[in-house]
């Protein structure tokens, strides 16, 4: 039956179109333009719920990945998805909260300031006049979620079986990552326990002053709902256009230098950093919102990340010894099978010189990918969900600097790539980077 709704909606909204074959009516897709399909795709992604509006989002979110037109179309979907209903809304606080409405909070404004695809988000007023966000979950996810993710992982067993491409990129991991990440987004208390994790390990010995993390307000989380210190301001991206480049600039690559850290000295890092979950405040900082989808790196891929890998390439482009990389990505276990250590490093080697020696505006990270998905196909390696995860936060991170200085060239700029990396790769490396960057250039 849910096949047959998925059907009906695509074929509705101008995805697929219906052909008689002798007595049966069957789908196929409609011919169109790009521009038309992303829309069609994106109205049926809205109707058919949870699950397929984060795959929407999820497009959205990885620019480079998919097609402009789609990652464009499917912004709309980060912050524009049809709010509940206010009695809805009320009904799941009170459930949630254990109180009326009235009795928790002074004033609460029904108009959400964002809905999503798992929950939406309220600006209120405490009884003791504290401004609060209250984020409310949308009612009976779970049913519908575990039926599509159902569906999701079953059209993701043939592309398994799809000969190295399935091998390299595991689509059935992937599905399984998807559901994963959705059960625990659809849990607020969860939420509330990593975001307070990842504000403590920022801010450890009064790090990154001008990077903020909303707070829980005690006794006021639940499964469906999370009450957290409410941050004025706009996405980073609205910033940009209304305040200029150069007023973002600074403060952009703190919050860049945040989230690295985060990833590869804590571990724990911010999963979804698109442009609506970064916020500039009205105090000229950077707030980080949105905490349901968080990545972990184990402390060996921390290691091979943070000391061996920046210490081969190092070696690769200094002394012209490319065999070390190959060592390293075994060391990382994402090797299946032995590696031709030379021919890896030159492939690689290779990639760093095409890509990195350009202004950001004349790098077209849909090659880059291809690049390096092509070099693992060639080489049997398995590419692990945290490497795409942060490599997906990267890349976001890349265009944001592309937006604010699109004739920058970062990797250019040894002071930048300095600040970037100091304390958080291998020291000897980073007092080698004019050397390694001038020689690269």
């Amino acid at each position: 039956m849910r096949l047959g709704r998925i059907g009906l909606s695509l074929t509705r909204n101008g995805v697929l179109s219906t052909a008689r074959r002798g007595p049966f009516l069957v789908l196929r897709p409609r011919e169109q333009g790009l521009v038309a399909l992303a829309c069609a795709l994106r109205k049926s992604f809205v109707e058919l719920g949870p699950t397929f509006v984060k795959l929407g989002q999820l497009i959205a979110s990885s620019p480079g990945i998919f097609p402009p037109v789609f990652s464009e179309e499917f912004r709309q979907l980060l912050d524009d998805v049809p709010p509940e209903k206010p009695a809805t809304v009320r009904r799941i606080v009170e459930a949630g909260l254990g109180a009326p409405v009235q009795t928790l909070f002074r004033c609460f404004d029904e108009r959400p300031r964002a809905a999503a695809s798992i929950a939406q988000v309220h600006r209120a007023e405490l009884r003791d006049g504290r401004v609060v966000a209250v984020k409310v979950r949308r009612p009976g996810l779970s049913t519908r979620v575990e039926r599509d993710l159902r569906l999701l992982k079953l059209f993701a067993l043939p592309l398994d079986r799809a000969g190295s491409l399935g091998r390299t990129i595991s689509p059935v991991a992937i599905a399984e990552d998807f559901a994963a990440s959705l059960r625990t987004e659809m849990d607020l208390r969860i939420e509330a326990r990593r975001m307070a994790q990842f504000a403590r390990n920022l801010h450890l010995d009064g790090a990154n002053p001008r990077i903020h993390v909303p707070e829980a307000v005690d006794g006021m989380v639940s499964e469906s709902v999370l009450v957290m210190s409410f941050i004025d301001g706009d996405p980073i991206d609205t910033a940009a256009r209304r305040l200029g480049s150069e007023a973002v600039f600074d403060v952009g690559l703190e919050a860049m230098r945040a989230w690295l850290e985060s990833a590869l000295r804590h571990g724990l890092f911010h999963g979804d950093v698109h442009a609506a979950n970064i916020f500039y405040t009205a105090s000229g900082d950077i707030a980080l919102l949105d905490f349901g989808i968080m990545g972990e790196l184990d402390a060996t891929l921390r290691h091979v990340l943070c000391m061996s890998l920046p210490r081969a390439i190092r070696d690769a482009v200094l002394k012209g010894d490319p065999r070390g990389i190959g060592a390293v990505l075994e060391e990382a276990g994402l090797s299946r099978g032995p590696i031709d250590e030379e021919a890896l490093g030159r492939d690689v080697g290779l990639i760093v010189l095409q890509h990195l020696d350009r202004p950001l505006a004349e790098i077209s990270f849909p090659r880059l990918l291809i690049d390096i998905f092509s070099v693992a196909l060639q080489h049997r390696l398995t590419l692990p969900r945290e490497l795409i995860l942060v490599a997906r936060q990267l890349m976001l991170f890349e265009g944001y600097s592309r937006m604010v200085a699109p004739h920058l060239n970062i990797f250019a700029e040894p002071d930048i790539v300095t600040y970037l990396f100091t304390g958080l790769i291998d020291a000897r490396v980073v007092a080698r980077l004019p050397d390694i960057l001038g020689r690269v250039h």
